[in-house]
């Protein structure tokens, strides 16, 4: 079987942010480390190409598991990924509500994606990172 592909890195995250060209996207990133790391009080680390917070470990009923970061970002070339376990809206009415408030955005299977941090309201992102964390520690509570 493979090994995890999403894995922790050295890579310095200052480094990181800076070498995004566009200034105003570099900006934005700043502010999805700030608040991440307001809510969950953990340092950022660079998973690959993408900001991650925390840390888990999951098991599926398939019997795949591996770790990963609690919450997260990608900045990717178009708009920012953001990983939350909160997206399926209509099963919790808590996350209907907060998606409906949180501003101009688009869903994917498993990211929020925003073109850019003016777009949305901050103080329901970060609701919504806390709602995340408490479903994952719902789901994958730490032994």
């Amino acid at each position: 079987m493979a090994g995890q592909k999403t894995v922790p890195t050295s890579t310095d995250i200052d480094s990181f942010i800076a070498a995004i060209p566009d200034e105003r996207r570099r900006a934005d990133a700043q502010t999805l480390v700030e608040l991440m790391g307001r809510v969950t009080g953990e340092p950022p680390i660079l998973w690959g190409s993408m900001v991650g917070f925390g840390r888990y470990h999951y098991r599926y009923a398939s019997g795949h598991e591996g770790d990963t970061f609690l919450i997260g970002f990608a900045p990717r070339k178009n708009e920012f990924s953001i990983y939350l376990s909160c997206l399926e809206a209509s099963e919790n009415e808590e996350c209907a509500d907060l998606f409906a408030r949180l501003g101009k955005h688009r869903m994917g299977k498993g990211c929020l994606y925003v073109n850019k941090i003016a777009d949305i309201d901050l103080n329901v992102l970060q609701d919504l990172v806390r709602v995340s964390i408490a479903t994952i520690e719902r789901m994958y509570p730490s032994k």
